[in-house]
């Protein structure tokens, strides 16, 4: 009883107990996170000295931890990546009956390639609005019924037809069949040469300056074998005026835009193609992912996997004099969590039924790649993985009453977080803007893609101490001044009340998880559920 409170005192008041009487150490929670989030590691970008930092810095806590090594004999598995800086060799060029048009690069459009060659190029392609670019059973919607488009390009909208029509696909909730890499992904299955997706805020609830920044810049991409010449050669964006004027040179109407959500829209072709030359810079690296394993007991070859990104933007353009974006909240916090929580399941005097894989993952800001290529790349069986439980970008408002399920409605687990919560005194809730997608934006989704029931939580806003205005206030201004700025640092300042509440929560789901015969499953209409009943 006195080490407990001894441990609660050396937390803050911040510690409690677990069922084994092991308390989660915030001393330690917070050592991690100085040292992740330190200028010494530079931002924690891949590639850099950084990662090499960074990646001896995890392997050394889970060895003193008491963890083996997750993959063989070694605590890191490679993931071999290409940086791609793609760059227009002109504008846009719109060709048609009524003339040429050109748009400016950055301005009216942005523009990629996955293809891992020194120039691409589309000539003469021809342009094809094709609504959502959705093609999806289960709700009836097939955007490319009975169209041909190899060698073309599709102008595509981002979210789903749910945005406009709540009877439609979920409603609000987005779909993944509404994230910008779905329409990436189909249009190359559907043999596409480009796809352009129209840009709106509202529908990406993120405005033309993000889509700007982050595909101005160069590019990491998983090596592939066919050097991914399976995806379409050109992927990019145009701005909605962009898109208008081009509606307008081919002589349709903008209540296309309206008229695409409607069941039974057919596919445009717009009497333009489009001309386009690539140039790149190529750079072929290896990054790594750090695995550490908890052995179960009588259950050990079925898993419970617990994520967090140590990654982040490395050194970059200089915001009031730091250029160091050192990422403290995001995901310092979620990395010093998963070697808090791997600590905490070591000290158990019982040891879980099943094994638990702590898996810190590379490369999330570049796009989920680090966790994709474990989740296509899998040490070990997806179909004995039972779940993944993701932690990424806690936020420092102390404790709170709710706690946010990112993507609710979505899998069994859910029910497991449901019931820890009540057994801290509080309620969950979705997300408070579900129309943005956000269930795709983090590491999880990758598990999720692959059919392994996930998780991933957010930061309550309903204050214990202040209430729920002031923690939206908080968010809002962690959001607005600290996101994947300079300023995302550590501070004596925190109150780490609410995310050591938030990491026992996810602490007790994954032991009542690891201490079960059964598999929880994704709930009816969940667009997952099919890739784990294939399991």
């Amino acid at each position: 009883m006195m080490r407990l409170f001894l441990l609660f005192l050396l937390a803050g008041n911040y510690a409690f107990a677990t069922a084994d009487s092991v308390a989660i150490d915030g001393k330690a929670f917070v050592k991690h996170i100085q040292v992740l989030a330190s200028d010494a590691f530079e931002g924690r970008k891949p590639f850099t000295a950084g990662e090499k930092k960074t990646v001896d810095y995890l392997k050394t806590a889970f060895q003193k931890a008491g963890l083996q090594p997750g993959n063989g004999k070694s605590y890191f598995q490679d993931v071999p990546m290409v940086n791609i800086a793609s760059t227009p060799a002109g504008p846009l060029m719109l060709k048609g009956k009524n003339g040429t048009v050109s748009l400016a690069n950055l301005t009216d459009f942005v523009v990629t390639t996955p293809h891992v060659e020194n120039q691409v190029k589309i000539t003469d392609s021809e342009l094809v609005f094709v609504g959502y670019g959705i093609v999806a059973p289960e709700y009836n919607w097939n955007d490319y019924a009975g169209l041909d488009v190899r060698g073309k390009t599709v102008v595509v909208m981002v979210n789903d037809p749910g945005l406009i029509d709540s009877t439609l696909f979920k409603g609000n909730i987005m779909t993944y069949y509404g994230r910008w890499t779905y329409k990436y992904e189909e249009a190359a299955r559907q043999g596409a040469a480009g796809v352009l997706i129209v840009h709106e805020s509202k529908a990406a609830s993120y405005g033309w300056s993000v889509v700007r920044s982050s595909f101005s810049k160069s590019k990491l991409y998983l090596q592939a074998a066919d050097n991914n010449r399976s995806r379409a050669t050109v992927e990019g964006w145009l701005t909605l005026d962009a898109a208008k004027s081009l509606f307008k040179h081919a002589g349709v109407s903008p209540e296309l835009f309206r008229e695409a959500g409607v069941r039974g829209f057919k596919p445009v072709k717009l009497g333009l193609t489009t001309s386009l030359v690539i140039n790149n810079q190529i750079t072929k690296s290896t990054s790594q992912n750090v695995l550490a394993l908890l052995p179960g007991t009588d259950r050990k070859n079925e898993y419970i996997i617990y994520t967090s990104h140590w990654d982040h933007l490395g050194k970059s353009e200089a915001i009031k004099g730091d250029s160091i974006y050192n990422g403290a909240s995001d995901n310092a916090s979620g990395t010093a969590a998963l070697l808090e929580l791997a600590e905490t399941f070591a000290k158990l005097k019982k040891k879980p039924s099943r094994s638990i894989l702590f898996l810190a993952v590379t490369a999330e800001e570049q796009g989920l790649l680090g966790s994709e290529y474990y989740a296509t790349h899998p040490v070990f069986p997806l179909a004995k993985t039972v779940a993944n439980i993701n932690m990424d970008a806690f936020i420092p408002v102390g404790r709170t009453k709710d706690v946010v399920i990112v993507g609710k409605g979505q899998s069994d687990l859910e029910d497991y977080a449901e019931a820890a919560a009540a057994r801290q005194g509080r309620f969950i809730r979705g997300d408070f803007n579900p129309s943005a997608g956000s269930y795709f934006r983090s590491d999880h989704f990758n598990f999720a893609k692959v059919g392994v029931p996930a998780l991933y939580l957010k930061t309550g806003v309903r204050s214990v101490k202040n209430g729920e205005a002031w923690g939206k206030a908080q968010l809002e201004d962690h959001n607005l001044n600290r996101y994947h700025a300079p300023s995302d640092e550590y501070s004596s300042s925190w109150d780490l009340s609410g995310i050591l509440e938030d990491m026992q929560l996810l602490f007790n789901v994954g032991y009542r998880l690891s201490n079960e015969s059964t598999f929880p499953g994704w709930k009816t209409g969940s667009e997952f559920k099919a890739a784990r009943d294939k399991k």
